[in-house]
């Protein structure tokens, strides 16, 4: 009886106590999240459709003297729609998507580079539509996680780990949609979620003195020497300062800006504008050795790694470089005890001891993603003949694995012409016979804002693209004659259905075409 009556006493006591939370609410709203259109966003169930069904609305690449080249760039938009996957009620996504078909899951940064070789086969299909799977994921403060399960839409990570998020390049890949397409709709939609999660990654992935960090698995290169001992390789920030983090936050807040500008909201990125003078200076200041002529990750000690990685040219995206650095620090990608390897770039440098010439993933594999990153900040600072030589290079290594394997691969050893890893990969892997064919081995680049094309033209072969992709319907077809010297002007047919122009380089000159609409 004694025992019955204490325990009843017990159970009222226990009863007056207040239940734990199983997790406390962390949360600051962000009020940008709220004008975030894609949270309440209805999925789209179209169907997703097969390259069998769509290879006609796909440009095409015309290099008679290469065949094989060509041949891979099919294959490349063969795989890439083996990998388009539409919504399902489980995911919760809400436009039909590619995937990296890697292990069922879409990631941040894989998403972003793909959508950039995949504007270009926009009337096929609406790949830019695969972010806003992520715009939908936002937190309310603005977090989105960088890894998303497709099976049921689960997140990867907690949003505080430090390997939850990133790289921040989701605004570069609207931006470059925006130059094909000058679809001011979808920048005006996307300018809210993305600016929201700028904020949220300067909040939680900076330090004090304004630099960033991440960590092997968060900056995607997880196995390369970054960290000190004792530091987790993949998963530990290891209190550094990352300099592709850094570089990516400053070139995102830059595309921020011309983003702003372009939507008349300039009142909105005043912060932003004081951070990238800090960061630009910080960078340049702490982050750079001047007897190697190189940007290093820098430690909690304040000296600064030894590592060469790939992750320091995120610099030339970023327009970081002052110009009396810029000459050297590009150098070391045409040193061949470094960067200029038989297959560039590799994403390690060569004089580092765990340097692999078989690649062994981000210990000296090349990588598309990485290689195209370069490629594309070459051209920022107008280094247009090495920018050609490394793509003609990379293309060709790429083409020559197609050629002996029938397809393509994750990533490829720099000091051999071999696929690493996972074959079948499209992916980011579609960036080279794809977007490096047609902006740098051909030399099309458009600006539709403005609307331009520049053609560089710098093989000596003809060649040329069908139903090039320009503005909402715009058609192009570029053709060039096979020419005997890089001197010789080139003979162009341009047809149209709308109106552009046309800025004509060669190594003799340069020439200004007011192309005109006419029938295809």
């Amino acid at each position: 009886m004694k025992t019955l009556f204490l325990s009843i006493i017990i159970a009222g006591f226990l009863s007056g106590i207040a239940q734990a939370q199983i997790y406390v609410n962390t949360y600051v709203p962000d009020s940008l999240v709220f004008r975030n259109t894609f949270l309440n966003q209805k999925p789209n169930p179209a169907k997703t459709p097969t390259f069998s069904e769509i290879k006609e609305k796909l440009p095409e690449p015309i290099w008679p003297k290469r065949s094989d080249v060509v041949s891979c760039y099919w294959k490349a938009w063969s795989l890439a729609f083996r990998n388009v996957h539409p919504v399902t009620k489980e995911n919760g996504f809400i436009e039909p998507y590619i995937d990296p078909a890697f292990n069922k899951h879409i990631f941040m940064w894989d998403t972003s580079f793909m959508v950039l070789f995949g504007r270009y086969g926009h009337n096929a299909f609406n790949f830019q539509g695969s972010l806003d799977n992520f715009y939908n994921k936002q937190h309310k403060d603005g977090f989105i996680c960088r890894e998303i399960s497709t099976l049921d839409g689960n997140e990867l990570f907690e949003r505080f780990d430090a390997s939850s998020t990133g790289p921040n390049i989701m605004p570069w890949a609207e931006w470059e949609y925006f130059q094909n397409f000058n679809d001011q709709t979808r920048l005006k939609k996307v300018f809210a979620p993305l600016l929201a999660y700028y904020k949220w990654f300067r909040t939680n992935r900076s330090w004090p003195d304004g630099s960033y960090f991440s960590t092997g698995w968060g900056c995607g290169m997880d196995n390369q020497p970054r960290v000190p001992e004792g530091f987790h390789n993949e998963f530990s920030h290891a209190f550094m300062s990352w300099i592709d983090t850094s570089m990516q936050e400053l070139f995102a807040g830059k595309v921020l800006i011309a983003i702003a500008k372009t939507l008349g909201r300039e009142n909105e990125i005043k912060e932003i504008e004081v951070e990238i003078q800090q960061l630009s200076e910080y960078v340049n200041t702490k982050m750079w050795d001047q007897q190697t002529s190189f940007y290093y990750d820098r430690f909690r000690d304040g000296s600064l790694s030894n590592v060469k990685s790939i992750a320091s040219y995120w610099a030339l995206l970023a327009e970081a470089i002052p110009n009396n650095k810029l000459k050297n620090f590009i150098g070391h990608l045409e040193n061949p005890r470094e960067f200029a390897r038989l297959h560039r770039v590799p994403t390690l440098s060569a004089d580092h001891p765990v340097f692999t010439p078989g690649g062994n993933y981000w210990q000296g594999g090349v990588w598309a993603p990485t290689s195209y990153m370069v490629l594309r900040g070459l051209t920022k600072y107008k280094q247009d003949s090495l920018a050609y030589e490394i793509a003609l290079n990379h293309l060709d290594n790429v083409v020559k694995v197609f050629n002996k394997t029938g397809t393509l691969w994750e990533n490829y050893a720099p000091d051999r012409v071999e696929g690493k890893y996972q074959k079948d990969l499209v992916g980011w892997t579609g960036l080279v016979p794809i977007s490096v064919l047609f902006e740098y081995v051909f030399g099309i680049r458009p600006n539709v804002p403005a609307n331009t094309v520049v053609w560089d033209v710098r093989l000596l072969d003809e060649f040329g693209v069908n139903k090039y992709p320009y503005k909402e319907k715009g058609l192009i077809n570029f053709w060039v004659a096979r020419r005997k010297r890089s001197t010789d002007q080139p003979e162009i047919k341009v047809q149209s259905n709308i109106a552009f122009d046309l800025q004509l380089v060669w190594k003799g000159g340069t020439r200004l075409f007011h192309i005109k609409p006419g029938r295809l």
